[in-house]
């Protein structure tokens, strides 16, 4: 009966804790800056269980009972706040205002169990005994769940799945709980059959989650989604309409297929081909081995490594065919070498050199992507450079946003390299920017690789020239303990999409 009981408490905590963890992440994929989403969502939540804790002093008969029915209501709340939360984006205008109901909801009712719970079992074991129980299996709990989720749940079920999962979990608890306090319950089976009712309907829901990822889906994304998997690090979509596929990574666009060799050429052939003789290139990045698949159009180059966080992401584009036929098979070559790991602390550990870097990281939304900007990175970069070796770095838009471009680039600056900041046209993203770096001076290639669909020598000059208003503006660098970048980033494609 005791372990039972204590399992419960355990339980209790895991589940609530998992609801708070899986709103603040479906904010962040969905919203972005994922420290505001964060914080806003771990306060609002711990006081809201203030609130509950508060308001549990008001429930003076009935405890067991009510305290079961706060379970069944948690397993229903907590569990649908995923799928109402992906739902509301997708046909409403009022995520924000979803996300903190949500939260608020589920974080009073788990701030009623805890303190009711203690009352409901303090005959049974002193109060210091007590105190000392529930608190000591509810901080298990919370641990339990921190681990759990991003290990285990996120990658295995998605984000949705994981809420009904749990879902499941808390009605179980509750129909388990309806056994433990069968004597204080006025009508033990009349609140069994609601607690068998309230696990088949969360179990039925977490059989046919993906129905509702997939509904949610198809409404935030224009074309057919293909392809849909949370990771440990993020959310990969593709789709396709035509001839078109796209990728999404956190609800952000990476490429389409239409046009991404425009920005992958530029990305890659005016720093390459100008250095002599390159053999070694280092990807920073680029999981999708579309920057990969331009490398290799240089005979001489004899090595590639490739360093990339996601280790699904390598392996979707290692394996599907639509996305081997785009990258032309390029992780499948024996000069490319693959490395999952955190650029920002593999460039530290590395002690290899590279005739060529190339930086092609997602857009600074969040300050886990904006240590990948700073002046600490860059610096750090000089250590893996050939005495003639060049590095790009890929650079948001010049012209949606114009400080967040010269921000990098003055970052690149500060870190100690000329810079040659250059831009390009991509017909989904619109002008697109990109900063060479060296620390001696840039000399245009004579030569290009041939099979070039965009990219030539006539038309590279004209891509170091920048119009009136996306030139150049006075920002302050991207520090590692004051990422002004991500600030900015934030601001100005929140302007343009509203």
């Amino acid at each position: 009966m005791a372990v039972l009981l204590f399992i419960s408490i355990l339980l209790i905590a895991a589940c609530g804790l998992i609801y708070e963890l899986i709103a603040g992440t479906v904010a962040s994929y969905l919203v972005g800056d994922s420290v505001f989403q964060f914080s806003t969502v771990i306060g609002c939540y711990l006081f809201a269980m203030g609130i509950g804790s508060f308001l549990s002093r008001f429930i003076r008969r009935g405890l067991a009972y009510r305290f079961i029915w706060i379970e069944l209501l948690v397993a229903v709340v907590g569990g649908f706040s995923s799928s109402l939360l992906f739902l509301a984006f997708a046909f409403t205008q009022g995520f924000q205002i979803f996300l903190y109901l949500t939260v608020t909801m589920v974080g009073v009712l788990v701030g009623l169990e805890i303190p009711l719970l203690m009352r409901i079992i303090r005959h049974r074991y002193q109060f210091h005994d007590v105190v000392s129980h529930v608190l000591t299996f509810d901080y298990i709990g919370a641990l339990f769940a921190s681990i759990l989720f991003p290990i285990v749940m996120v990658p295995r079920l998605g984000l949705v799945r994981s809420a009904l999962f749990f879902g499941v979990v808390n009605a179980a608890v509750a129909l388990w709980s309806t056994f433990l306090f069968k004597a204080q319950l006025p009508s033990p089976r009349r609140l069994q059959a609601a607690c068998v009712a309230i696990l088949v309907l969360m179990s039925v829901s977490l059989a046919e989650g993906h129905r509702i990822t997939g509904l949610a889906e198809e409404n935030i994304y224009a074309d057919e989604i293909i392809f849909s998997r949370d990771t440990r690090y993020q959310h990969i979509v593709l789709t396709r309409w035509k001839d078109d596929l796209r990728l999404f990574l956190n609800s952000h666009l990476q490429f389409s297929s239409r046009d991404e060799y425009r920005y992958h050429e530029s990305l890659v052939h005016p720093g390459l081909a100008a250095v002599p003789a390159p053999r070694r290139v280092l990807v920073l990045g680029g999981g999708d081995g579309l920057a990969v698949r331009e490398v290799l159009k240089y005979p001489q180059v004899e090595s590639v490594t490739l360093v990339d966080l996601d280790p699904e992401m390598t392996r979707i584009f290692s394996t599907n065919p639509f996305l081997t036929a785009l990258n032309q098979r390029s992780f499948l070559s024996p000069k490319v070498h693959i490395t999952n790991a955190d650029a920002f602390l593999w460039i530290d550990s590395s002690k290899d050199i590279f005739d060529f870097i190339i930086v092609d990281f997602p857009d600074p939304t969040n300050y886990s992507l904006g240590k990948l900007y700073t002046t600490v990175f860059y610096s750090a970069l000089a250590h893996h450079l050939s005495q003639q070796g060049m590095f790009v770095v890929q650079s948001t838009s010049p012209m949606f946003a114009r400080k967040s471009f010269w921000c990098i680039e003055e970052t690149i600056r500060q870190a100690g390299y000329k810079t040659y900041p250059y831009h390009v046209y991509v017909p989904s993203f619109g002008e697109w920017g990109f900063v060479l770096a060296a620390q001696h001076e840039y000399a245009r290639p004579a030569s290009l690789p041939q099979g070039l669909q965009f990219l030539d020598l006539q038309g590279l000059p004209s891509m170091f020239e920048f119009p009136p208003d996306m030139s150049r503006i006075n920002v302050p660098a991207n520090h590692l303990n004051d990422q002004v970048l991500v600030r900015s980033y934030d601001r100005e494609w929140r302007e343009i999409s509203h």
